[in-house]
């Protein structure tokens, strides 16, 4: 990637369009004591970690530790043991890069071990608050005081984090999958960490109680497809590791969703018989797990779209 893209990475500024969503579906999660978590080298020092949750990236420096991302809670002494096998260092930052618990769980655990938490000014609102389930409508209680970030920014350009010889760029998409994203670039390994604005191989969920909305998710691929080349590596929010001929794929299909939802909003339909048309039928095999994502993909196009 060459600096004037990172430059641009560093000022961009991202269009969005708010309309308040919150947090994913709350569940209790898999059998944590029967998950592994699988590390994927990435070159140039860095990483990326599969385990239960959100993917993690791992940057070593000289002195430290930049990690994105730390998924459940119970998740945190396989992730610091998968990290501790690639460096003995320690950790010196750990990114947010949304408030969702799949992807924060991890904050108080590795803040005791010394890190700093790192997100947008509004993941800690969100945190601190309590929210409330776009797709279940269930309640998510406040997290308390030690498992909310210590570091926040405001705005959409956020500090650059530094350990010996490696830098972290923040940058926030505003009203993509939340109000309170974060995109972390590591220039030198040209490694693009998303978190949920980019999932790979699955519809989204762009959290519409909580400041997501699917034009921004649009907005901020755009941006992405922009300032990628076919040599970045792109980490997901979940999903495989990706690369810009399958974000282009993701944005496409962002694309064609709305239209169609457009057209079925100006016809008139409701929510109900929108369901009952299944316009995205022909995407569900690909990008749907399940029936209950396929709906739930349909209710977010719908409530970004109309309202």
């Amino acid at each position: 990637m060459t600096r004037p893209m990172i430059a641009a990475l560093v000022c961009l500024a991202w269009a969005g369009v708010a309309h308040a969503q919150s947090a994913p579906t709350p569940h209790a999660g898999p059998d944590y004591s029967k998950v592994t978590v699988k590390t994927t080298d990435l070159g140039h020092n860095t990483y990326m970690l599969e385990g239960a949750g959100g993917n993690v990236t791992v940057a070593v420096g000289g002195d430290g530790v930049i990690m994105v991302d730390g998924q459940f809670a119970p998740m945190h002494d396989k992730l610091k043991a998968a990290i501790a096998a690639i460096s003995p260092l320690p950790i010196k930052y750990l990114v947010n890069t949304h408030h969702h618990g799949d992807h924060t769980g991890g904050n108080a655990a590795f803040a005791a071990d010394g890190a700093t938490v790192v997100a947008h000014v509004n993941v800690r609102n969100y945190l601190a608050a309590g929210t409330t389930s776009n797709t279940s409508g269930m309640k998510v209680p406040p997290v308390a005081q030690a498992g909310l970030p210590s570091k926040t920014y405001d705005g959409t350009t956020g500090p650059v984090l530094e350990v010996k010889g490696r830098k972290a760029i923040l940058t926030h998409p505003e009203h993509a999958h939340t109000g309170g994203d974060t995109t972390v670039y590591f220039p030198d390994a040209n490694v693009l960490s998303t978190g949920d604005t980019f999932v790979n191989g699955r519809y989204p969920n762009s959290d519409w109680l909580n400041g997501g909305n699917i034009r921004g998710m649009i907005a901020a691929t755009d941006t992405y497809l922009a300032l990628v080349n076919d040599d970045t590596k792109i980490v997901p929010g979940h999903g495989p590791l990706g690369n810009k001929t399958q974000l282009a794929a993701f944005n496409a299909m962002l694309k064609l969703a709305r239209d169609r939802m457009v057209k079925l909003i100006k016809d008139g339909k409701s929510e109900d018989e929108i369901y009952a048309a299944k316009p995205y039928a022909d995407l569900d095999g690909k990008y749907a797990t399940n029936e209950q994502a396929a709906k739930n993909f349909m209710r977010v196009m719908y409530h970004s779209l109309k309202e």
